[in-house]
């Protein structure tokens, strides 16, 4: 192998690995913050289409790269030393319909989660839990392990950056992993802050005109590469 093609391989591994690490970083920080438990994955879009996504047996909270494994669109498995999550038609789903998305998450948080046990409809009580509002529900509470669900799933959300799934759990998107961590988390927030309230009345929901202003001053990748931060200088 040539120099140049020797240096192009380096970097290309070194890139990948870096990849990788973030995802498993992303993983960690939600099990840490009790967000994502035992089961759930988060993924990336390669350049090529390529998806890097965890294993489904793999320990959450003691993840690393290794756990990592690679897909395609059509959910088969190209590299991994296990199998990747039977959820995975999950990503790919989104990933077919959704050129501008780049990551992927699905877990099952128990405040978003509690809201559609009993048909509560997820309201923006909280200024950053409020810029993803409205939140598509897919009224069903089966697994998406097949190619007929993850369409459906993904019809469902649609352009949104977020989605319930009934009796099951979440999924947020983003143009980068760091997007749809922190829109994953800022609607967990604000989910939880809905049933706090709702124990002992009725929330106040933000207005169309408020939620306008909190999408222009909050969605910005500055303020999500700061809340990232926040919980990675906090990751065990």
């Amino acid at each position: 192998m040539a120099p140049n093609e020797m240096n192009r391989a380096a970097q290309g591994a070194a890139a990948a690995t870096e990849l990788k690490q973030q995802l498993v970083d992303c993983i960690r920080m939600l099990e840490q913050n009790d967000i994502m438990d035992y089961n759930g994955h988060a993924s990336l879009r390669l350049d090529d289409n390529r998806i890097l996504i965890n294993s489904g047996p793999c320990q959450r909270s003691r993840l690393t790269i290794d756990d990592i494994c690679v897909i395609d669109l059509d959910a088969n498995q190209l590299e991994g030393k296990d199998s990747a999550p039977l959820e995975r038609h999950l990503h790919c789903g989104i990933y077919r319909v959704r050129p501008d998305v780049k990551a992927i998450i699905h877990c099952h948080p128990k405040w978003s989660t509690y809201l559609t046990m009993v048909g509560k409809p997820y309201q923006p009580v909280y200024a950053q839990g409020s810029i993803v509002h409205p939140v598509p529900l897919l009224d069903s509470p089966n697994s998406i392990n097949n190619r007929a669900m993850a369409d459906q799933l993904a019809a469902t959300l649609g352009d949104r950056p977020t989605a319930l799934l009934k009796s099951h759990g979440a999924v947020s998107c983003g143009k980068s992993l760091v997007e749809a961590f922190v829109l994953l988390n800022y609607m967990e927030e604000n989910a939880m802050r809905q049933y706090m309230a709702l124990q002992i009345g009725e929330p106040y929901v933000f207005s169309d005109e408020e939620m306008r202003l909190c999408r222009e001053k909050l969605w910005n990748a500055n303020l999500f590469q700061r809340t990232w931060d926040h919980f990675r200088a906090k990751l065990k």
